[in-house]
């Protein structure tokens, strides 16, 4: 039960605002949270840039944290993800504090899976031999990233929603053999090589699209300085408004990703879900 925030522009982007300064900043969630609940144990913030990714995660309430303030104020990224965590499933430790990282890719999840425990070792046989010998901590969530990549890897002409169908759905249905009822949360945002994708699956998660530049409510200034000849784009994603501006439902039980040009598409999850 987390929080978190996603950004894919066409320009590296300032997200200083989002994450510390906004009216529901990031940082304001990890105190308390729309729901009323505080995420202290851990945060994480992750970009990708020049074909690396960088990553920097603590134990330990954002709020809290000087290093949490630094980085995301000195943070320019054309695509990023920040979270702050409330353990669920895995104590709070480094290795379980996201956003999760391997080579170009970055995910962040938001949920929880019911029956982990005994979904985890069909979680673990459906994965490559180095996806599995890559996990290093305990959490849902990284078994879930580990997943998605070693499916990438076996299926490579899937898109990234295509492949977030099937490991979902795969889930779900693991669960569901267990129990009917049985809880499945999957929000998750995901960086492959730059490009961003996701689902929304069982939480909250707003979203909002810009075309031009704007000017930040909170700071007065814009966020990004392309050339004036060059068409700007961005979605930013997070598990609630953090301001208010015009912030828009991601629909429920759906995957999206953000495409070449920048635009925000949306499927339906082909997954009966109570949710």
């Amino acid at each position: 039960m987390c929080r978190l925030y996603g950004l894919r522009s066409t320009h590296t982007t300032r997200v200083g605002c989002e994450l510390i300064e906004a009216q529901n900043s990031l940082i304001r969630q990890s105190l308390e949270d729309m729901r009323g609940l505080a995420n202290p144990h851990g945060w994480g913030i992750g970009y990708y840039e020049e074909a690396a990714v960088h990553c920097q995660r603590q134990v330990g309430p954002a709020a809290d944290s000087e290093a949490f303030r630094n980085h995301a104020r000195a943070i320019r990224a054309p695509a990023l993800l920040a979270h702050v965590r409330r353990a669920t499933v895995g104590t709070p430790k480094e290795v379980n504090t996201h956003p999760f990282t391997a080579e170009e890719g970055l995910l962040a999840h938001n949920g929880h899976i019911d029956y982990f425990d005994q979904i985890r070792p069909l979680m673990l046989e459906a994965m490559a031999p180095e996806a599995r010998e890559s996990i290093l901590g305990e959490t849902d969530s990284e078994h879930i990233f580990r997943l998605l990549r070693s499916q990438r890897r076996e299926h490579p002409d899937w898109s990234m929603r295509e492949t977030l169908q099937y490991v979902i759905h795969r889930i779900v249905r693991w669960a569901r053999e267990i129990d009917e009822e049985a809880e499945i949360a999957i929000n998750t945002l995901w960086i492959e090589q730059g490009h961003l994708a996701g689902s929304r699956f069982g939480r909250s998660l707003w979203y909002i699209e810009r075309e031009r530049p704007h000017r930040c409510e909170i700071c007065g200034e814009r966020h990004a300085r392309p050339e004036d000849d060059e068409p700007y784009h961005v979605v930013e994603l997070s598990s609630e408004r953090l301001t208010t501006e015009d912030w828009q439902e991601v629909p429920r039980n759906t995957v999206f990703s953000v495409d070449n040009d920048r635009a925000f598409e949306v499927e339906s999850l082909d997954v009966e879900s109570r949710f």
